[in-house]
């Protein structure tokens, strides 16, 4: 039996990931498949009460005990620092070498779509985001800081290994998927060390996967396309800081970051699934948060545990869902978050 652990998170995080431990439930039994899934209350109000984030030996009980995780968001005020969200989040994915942030970017309706004359089929494409090195490693420091005189330095790391694992993860899912084109952004016009080192490795990669197009943007020029003509893209694949800031206009050409699903995976390991949108607490505990990035990515996560036909049936119920405006304010319905959930289950069920 595959066994997952549920992390809810902070703000809205436990109210869109109840709804999809709900869906992942039924699809259990609408598909006849075994899995269990296993609540633990890390977060903010644990930490507060206790000062731990998470127990000394969590990754590895995780890395040994465990399939796959869920997890909402984290963050909340009365953490000025974050402190804990950091501990848990970042240390998944680091401790536990989770180095591809897939992302994908699909419209599922084209009224949710900001752009003028879209088409469903026009935006449909996945990021591949280096998820352990780059600007997000925390190397550097502050000399005379608070002074007129500070200086700030942060570095961005690159390795030879780093980036020739996420470069080959996304041609082989090109490959996998029947994707025609990869395209690889950095800045190395200006970035002349560290995207030089993309820029060699794609061109060394590239060459091993002659029946997938390969090219190359700048990451200004990327997000300019993105816009402009989204449907030119296939897979792209890129560094820690600029999928970072690509996925989130990503998630706007897809109707916004409550429809937005990701997975922090290392191929083979146990590797961790979140909704990107952030904890929201202005709205925890109103009942009005968007469910459906969360039961979006858990249908990413039960196709990642091999559970393919639950997958695509989730992904189904909510275009059906979405279709028939039974969704939350966000998107043009008029639903709560619980009522948009069983929306979605309802369709599930027709399976």
């Amino acid at each position: 039996m595959k066994r997952v652990a549920v992390i809810a998170g902070d703000g809205i995080g436990p109210e869109v990931i109840n709804e999809a431990v709900k869906t992942i439930a039924l699809a259990k039994e609408v598909f006849a498949f075994e899995l269990s899934l296993e609540p633990f209350d890390w977060g903010a109000s644990k930490y507060l009460a206790t000062g731990i984030s998470m127990p000394e030996d969590g990754l590895e009980m995780l890395a040994t005990e465990f399939d796959a995780i869920i997890t909402g968001a984290f963050g909340d005020p009365r953490v000025p620092d974050n402190k804990h969200a950091a501990d848990i989040l970042l240390g998944m994915r680091f401790g536990l070498d989770l180095y591809i942030n897939l992302r994908p970017i699909k419209l599922i309706a084209a009224k949710l779509c900001p752009l003028k004359d879209d088409r469903r089929d026009k935006v449909n494409f996945v990021v591949f985001r280096e998820n352990t090195e780059g600007m997000y490693v925390f190397m550097g420091g502050n000399f005379k800081k608070g002074s007129a005189d500070e200086v700030a330095v942060q570095e961005e790391i690159n390795t030879r290994k780093g980036v020739e694992r996420i470069i080959t993860a996304a041609f082989e899912y090109a490959r996998a998927n029947q994707r025609k084109r990869v395209t690889m952004s950095d800045k190395s016009n200006v970035l002349t060390y560290g995207h030089d080192l993309w820029q060699r490795t794609f061109k060394e990669v590239a060459p091993r996967y002659p029946d997938i197009a390969a090219n190359h943007l700048y990451v200004d020029v990327l997000a300019m396309w993105m816009v402009l003509d989204p449907e030119r893209f296939d897979v792209i694949v890129t560094n820690n800081l600029f999928g970072d800031i690509v996925t989130d206009l990503g998630a706007a050409l897809q109707g916004g970051l409550g429809m937005a699903a990701s997975g922090n995976i290392h191929p083979g390991k146990v590797s961790l699934f979140e909704p990107v949108h952030g904890s929201a607490p202005q709205f925890a505990g109103k009942n009005v948060a968007n469910p459906i990035a969360a039961i979006l990515t858990s249908a990413m996560m039960l196709d990642y545990l091999g559970f393919k036909e639950a997958a695509v049936a989730i992904e189904n119920a909510v275009e059906l869902a979405v279709q028939h405006d039974e969704t939350t304010q966000d998107i043009g319905g008029n639903l709560l978050t619980t009522e948009a959930g069983d929306a979605i289950r309802k369709y599930l069920q027709k399976a």
